[in-house]
């Protein structure tokens, strides 16, 4: 498809991943399986079906060194720069406003950049599909992940119609978006059927996005509007950095797809994991020992079970007599939790920050 856009979206902090995950380079430019980061995996995978020139990144202006040092096949002028974070709406609008001036009618597909994907054959004719729904219905369309155990760590889709017909990959009319349930919840909706993990990828006409923001959004609508007037002006950077600043931070999912009628969802079956934290790491890797423990680096298990060690460089680290642990060393720091408190390192980082120790984050 020659119209297709590609924005990935980089601009997160990964503080789940801490010690790895640093200021100065995130969760998303770290190399987490294989020899290249989340980030450029993500962009590979993209560039299969995408021209690089019509691939867009949107960043913080802090990891502005990082992303140019990973990004060399994509030109300077598709790295969009975020002088802070506003949540996925004003990532996605401003990105939109740049792809208008070269082709309003285009078709985006919005990814993070951090998620891990396997199966890429199968993603890019579930992607395609999708972007034939933007284009035929000028629908807005998301990425559903059938659900394989009652997770609560995701946001749902419901879905009504099955308008699939003919084509191979199962697509649907999409009722509601629900919030992250808890487990009863969550059951439910696996026992009901036709609910589906919300993945953070979305497939749209540049144009129906653009006219979604102006009617559920127009206070937003209206300053990238002005943003986008003053593009390619030496006061731009200024112009971006005053009104991005005052805009509210609201995510596409609460600000547009909770509202929009013209919602659509087709069924993605390729493996994913959004590895939103050292625990989805230790799940994910499929070289575990007999042990069910795995790492990377040095490492080194004795009377442990199930658990995960990074080592950086020629350290080693050695576990044990321990069970269901991550322990984690890089430079200057070292993490050790039990995987069932993964979630809590995020608390970690808030308390590093909240007591000036800027040398360990």
């Amino acid at each position: 498809m020659k119209n297709l856009y590609t924005l990935i979206m980089a601009g997160g902090s990964g503080t789940r991943f801490w010690p790895r995950s640093k200021t100065a380079k995130p969760k998303q430019y770290l190399n987490i399986f294989g020899n290249e980061s989340l980030l450029q995996d993500t962009i590979k995978r993209f560039a299969t079906f995408t021209e690089n020139e019509k691939i867009y990144i949107v960043s913080s202006a802090t990891q502005a060194t990082v992303l140019e040092e990973q990004t060399p096949m994509l030109p300077k002028e598709n790295l969009i720069y975020e002088p802070v974070g506003r949540n996925t709406l004003p990532c996605i609008g401003l990105a939109a406003m740049f792809a208008e001036k070269e082709n309003p009618d285009g078709i985006m597909v919005v990814s993070p950049s951090d998620h891990l994907i396997e199966n890429n054959e199968l993603f890019k004719d579930t992607v395609l599909a999708a972007a034939k729904i933007a284009d035929e219905k000028d629908g807005i369309v998301t990425i559903g992940i059938t659900p394989n155990y009652p997770a609560t760590g995701y946001g749902y889709v419901q879905t009504a119609e099955n308008i699939t017909g003919a084509e191979k990959i199962s697509q649907f009319k999409v009722e509601r978006f629900v919030e992250k349930p808890n487990e009863a919840t969550a059951s439910d909706y696996l026992k009901q059927g036709g609910f589906y993990w919300n993945s953070g990828l979305f497939v749209f006409k540049v144009s129906v996005f653009l006219k979604a923001v102006q009617e559920f959004a127009p206070e937003l609508y209206a300053d990238l509007r002005k943003i986008q007037a003053d593009l390619g002006n030496p006061s731009y950077p200024q112009t971006l950095d005053t009104i991005y600043r005052a805009v509210e931070s609201i995510s596409v999912d609460y600000g547009i797809m909770e509202h929009a009628k013209n919602i659509y969802l087709v069924e993605g079956n390729f493996d994913w994991n959004d590895l939103g934290s050292w625990e989805s790491v230790y799940l994910a890797d499929k070289n575990k020992d007999e042990n069910g423990n795995a790492g990377s680096g040095e490492t080194m298990f004795l009377d442990t079970k199930n658990s995960y060690v990074y080592s950086e460089d020629d350290n080693v680290v050695a576990v044990v007599g321990l069970d269901d642990v991550i322990v984690v060393k890089d430079g200057n720091t070292t993490l050790v939790c039990k995987r069932e408190n993964a979630e809590d390192i995020k608390k970690i980082v808030e308390q590093l920050k909240a007591e000036n120790k800027a040398q360990f984050l």
